[in-house]
C-alpha cells in the first residue's frame, strides 16, 4: 500500500510525502522537498523484535555498517530517527554515479533498503560461510527478526549455515494452504534441475537444533522449514540473492497462499454462477411445462375412445 501527498503549487518541482507498507509490517516514509529536489529523506519502520532477537539502538546488529557500505557517500544517517521509525537516512541523489549500470545498481539498493537493514546480521554470517569460518563472538543459535515478534534461527558452522523458519499464520485457511504449499515446495526441491539449490526440509515438529530455544519462540502452526546453505550458495554475486531469498521467504509463502486462496474463491464464484444459470434454466423449462398443462394442450381420452 502506498499513499502519496504532493503540493503542485509549482510547475517545476513538487513536495512529495509518501507512506508505504509491505509484508511483515515493514513501513516506509519517503519525502522530497522542492527546495532540495535531489535530496530524499527515507524513514524505515521495522517489525517489533521478539525478546530473543538482538537489536542495538533499534536496529539489527551490523545495520549501520551495512548502510554505509551499500550507499557510500550518498547517505547520511539521522540520529535520532523520525518519530515512529527505526531509521531515517538522508540520500543525496546528486552524488549518484554517472555510469548507468552503477547508477541502476545503487537505485536497486535503495529500493532494497529492507534487505540492507534487516539482512545485515544474516549477511555477516553468510560472508563468513563463504570464507568457511564462523563469525567471532556469535551464539550457537542466532535469532533474527523478520516478522512482528517472530524470528528465524541460524545455526552457523564453518562448512554450512542452517536456517530454520517457524511458520505461523493467523487464519485457519491460511494454515491449511501453507502446510500443503510447503510440502509441495519440499518435494519440488528433489527435481534434477534443482540439484544445486539449498537443501530444503519441512517438519511438523521442532528441529533438533532448536531444542534449547524457548517454546514461545519456536511456536508454529504450519510446521518448520529448514534450509541448509553451503559456501557455493553464497559465492560472489550469489550472496545478495541468497540473503534476499532467506529474508523474504515467509513473505514469499504468504503471497502464494493469498494467491491460492483468491484463485479458489474465483473458481467457487464461477461454479456458483454456473449452478445458478442451470437452476434458472430448469425453472424456465418447468414454467413452460406448467403453461402447456394449464392451456389444455392435452386431450383427455374417455372410455369409448380407448375401446376404439
Amino acid at each position: 500500500m502506498c499513499v502519496c501527498f504532493s503540493d503542485f503549487s509549482s510547475e517545476r518541482s513538487v513536495d512529495v510525502d509518501c507512506h508505504s507498507v509491505e509484508f511483515d509490517d515493514v513501513r516506509y516514509h519517503i519525502q522530497f522537498s522542492q527546495k532540495s529536489p535531489q535530496v530524499m529523506m527515507l524513514s524505515l519502520s521495522l517489525p517489533i523484535p521478539p525478546p530473543e532477537a538482538a537489536f542495538i539502538n533499534g536496529l539489527p546488529l551490523g545495520a549501520v555498517d551495512a548502510i554505509k557500505i551499500a550507499y557510500g557517500e550518498l547517505v547520511q544517517i539521522r540520529d535520532p530517527p523520525k518519530d515512529g521509525y527505526n531509521l531515517t537516512i538522508k540520500l543525496n541523489l546528486a552524488k549518484l554515479p554517472r555510469d548507468e549500470e552503477q547508477k541502476q545498481a545503487i537505485l536497486v539498493k535503495i529500493a532494497s533498503v529492507r534487505e540492507v537493514v534487516l539482512g545485515a546480521p544474516l549477511r555477516i554470517v553468510l560472508k563468513h560461510l563463504a570464507l568457511r569460518s564462523v563469525a567471532p563472538n556469535v551464539d550457537q543459535v542466532i535469532a533474527l527478526v523478520h516478522r512482528p515478534k517472530e524470528s528465524i534461527f541460524l545455526i552457523p558452522q564453518a562448512e554450512k549455515v542452517t536456517a530454520v523458519f517457524p511458520m505461523r499464520f493467523k487464519d485457519s485457511i491460511d494454515i491449511v494452504l501453507a502446510t500443503s504449499f510447503l510440502k509441495e515446495f519440499m518435494e519440488a526441491r528433489r527435481a534434477a534441475q534443482l540439484s544445486n539449490a539449498p537443501l530444503c526440509t519441512w517438519s511438523p515438529n521442532v528441529p533438533q537444533d532448536l531444542r534449547g530455544v524457548s517454546a514461545e519462540a519456536v511456536a508454529a502452526n504450519a510446521g518448520f522449514v529448514t534450509f541448509v546453505i553451503y559456501p557455493r550458495h553464497v559465492d560472489g554475486s550469489k550472496l545478495d540473492r541468497t540473503t534476499w531469498s532467506l529474508l523474504t521467504f515467509h513473505a514469499y509463502v504468504s503471497y502464494h497462499v493469498k494467491c491460492s486462496e483468491g484463485f479458489m474463491h474465483t473458481r467457487m464464484r464461477r461454479r456458483v454462477e454456473s449452478l445458478i444459470q442451470a437452476l434458472d434454466s430448469a425453472k424456465q423449462e418447468m414454467e413452460k411445462s406448467n403453461k402447456l398443462v394449464q392451456g389444455n394442450s392435452f386431450k383427455r381420452l374417455n372410455l369409448k375412445d380407448h375401446r376404439r
